[in-house]
């Protein structure tokens, strides 16, 4: 089966209020029953739940997050965005291990998932790793050509499009006329939006509704076509009947300053899990699910992160302009993705180093200050542990080639903004003084320890990763799981490997695929 033609789910933030249910108001142990329930409402998720949906199949997707209008959360401040829409406040982290940095890993903990708090950037896999899929995995259909209906739906379905050179800011053209000067260049980015100013509040929450995340497309239209949410519960295991998955059990977060406190159970003649690369395998895990595999919960690639900020002479205003609105392919042979970005000034000015009269010069200086990042394909070196709590226990080894991308990555990154003019550079390495031109090159950047970096993440994936053999994955190429009928999994934990490039597209496309086969395979009878 292939999507149709045409946009089914055009944006439209309107849906019926009455099919959302928030944990917190409720009391009591409760008692749900469904055809579908999916778990987890973010890229993927969403996709599923709203595809499911509009079949006219029963779905309920459950939610550990609150409910947030996409309208009060254009509202929020940066801070307080992070404290009610990011897991831990945006303090989530992959320990390292060895020589490796500690990565900050972004989520989100809301209605929409981490599509909320992107920046909108969406990238199709690329066919070289599509191909390698294929032929390392045995992955058949996951082709090229195999994947473009997939990609072209939910291109459709979000409004993707090409982000104008205009909407460049002043802090991505400089780094774009640097890389000209040493052999690279900039290509446009493109990303779900549609009407955006550019004002660089992506990531948290768009102030003029121009981000179509999920809770502008997807959550909508699941909600029109009858999908009901549970939000502010947190799911404990999958629960089972005579060899399939049957259903859900879960906690309300109704107690005291939100603590898990009532019991859910969901019944259910299909369960979806779409909770992330980092929570899904702790689902599974609790559930005693996939104890064949040695792939659940290893295999984690995450796209290390870094960002390099430089001071111009000029007046740059780095947020005047798109959040990420070009990137540069031009290094990719050597393991590395370059990406602008250009977050909202306080968040600028929490990453300038120094303290005391050091800083508040530096700061005085934020109109001089520019952006631009980038991120490392990498080799898979995580693994997402079962710990005591609710939250997993992340640790990550960064490949020895991967610590040779590192490097390069920071240097194109600084000789870029130097070849534009930069005066000063402000490199991702905690401790660091700023420097110079000179300084910087006569920085031996490959002797210093990876464990010394600033590193973020948004991109965890391939923990469930898909497969031929129950020993070595943990799902086949339909998403259904090789342990349990009627158990599938749809979020980026299932890809085989680091993508190189931001994966919401991806998630989202993969998920559309998974959900066009679940409706290929009949419900099994309601118990």
């Amino acid at each position: 089966m292939h999507p149709p033609n045409e946009s089914r789910f055009a944006a439209q933030n309107t849906a019926p209020t009455h099919n959302i249910l928030r944990g917190r108001d409720l009391q009591g142990a409760q008692h749900f029953d469904t055809d579908v329930v999916v778990v987890g409402s973010g890229a993927s998720g969403a996709v599923v739940a709203a595809t499911l949906a509009a079949a006219g199949q029963r779905v309920m997707i459950v939610e550990e997050g609150p409910y947030i209008r996409a309208i009060d959360h254009a509202g929020m401040r940066p801070s307080m965005s992070m404290r009610n829409a990011w897991r831990d406040g945006g303090m989530s982290a992959a320990i390292g291990v060895g020589k490796s940095p500690l990565i900050n890993v972004t989520m989100g903990r809301v209605v929409g998932g981490s599509s909320m708090l992107t920046g909108g950037v969406c990238f199709r896999t690329p066919g070289y790793v599509l191909d390698s899929w294929v032929k390392k995995h045995g992955l058949t259909g996951l082709d090229e050509a195999s994947m473009r209906p997939w990609f072209e739906q939910v291109e459709r379905d979000i409004h993707v499009e090409d982000v104008p050179v205009s909407m460049q800011s002043r802090a991505t053209s400089l780094w774009g006329e640097g890389a000209q000067k040493i052999g690279g260049d900039i290509q446009p980015n493109r990303r779900n939006t549609r009407g955006c100013t550019g004002c660089s509040q992506c990531n948290f929450g768009c102030p003029h509704g121009a981000k179509l995340s999920v809770d502008m497309t997807y959550i909508p239209a699941a909600l029109r076509h009858g999908a009901i949410i549970l939000s502010d519960c947190l799911v404990d295991k999958v629960t089972t009947h005579r060899g399939r998955a049957a259903g859900i059990q879960g906690r309300l977060l109704n107690g005291p300053k939100g603590k898990a406190k009532d019991r859910v159970t969901i019944t259910a003649r299909r369960v979806v899990l779409a909770a992330s690369a980092a929570f899904t395998p702790m689902i599974l895990q609790r559930s005693g699910i996939a104890k064949r595999s040695k792939a659940l919960g290893k295999n984690m690639t995450l796209h290390p992160s870094f960002r390099m900020i430089a001071r111009f002479d000029e007046n740059v205003d780095g947020w005047k302009g798109a959040m990420q609105s070009a990137h540069s392919t031009s290094w990719e042979h050597q393991g590395i993705t370059l990406m602008s970005v250009y977050t909202p000034p306080p968040v600028v000015i929490s990453g300038i180093p120094g303290v005391g009269p050091d800083f508040m010069q530096r700061a005085g200086s934020l109109r001089n200050l520019a952006m631009f990042g980038g991120m490392i394909h990498d080799q898979g070196g995580g693994r997402v542990l079962r710990t005591l709590g609710r939250e997993p226990l992340m640790l990550y080894k960064m490949a020895a080639q991967d610590r040779v991308s590192l490097a390069r990555l920071v240097r194109v990154l600084g000789d870029a903004y130097l070849a534009a003019g930069a005066r000063e550079l402000y490199l991702p390495i905690l401790g660091h003084k700023p420097v110079d031109a000179d300084a910087f090159q006569k920085l031996d950047l490959e002797r210093i320890s990876p464990a010394r970096y600033e590193c973020s993440s948004q991109h965890p994936l391939g923990t469930t990763r898909m497969g031929t053999d129950a020993r070595h994955a943990v799902v086949n190429v339909e998403g259904e799981t090789f342990d349990l009928n009627e158990l599938f999994i749809v979020d980026g934990g299932t890809l085989p490997s680091s993508l190189g490039v931001n994966p919401q597209l991806s998630i989202m496309a993969m998920a559309l695929r998974f959900a066009h086969k679940m409706l290929d395979k009949s419900l099994v009878p309601a118990t």
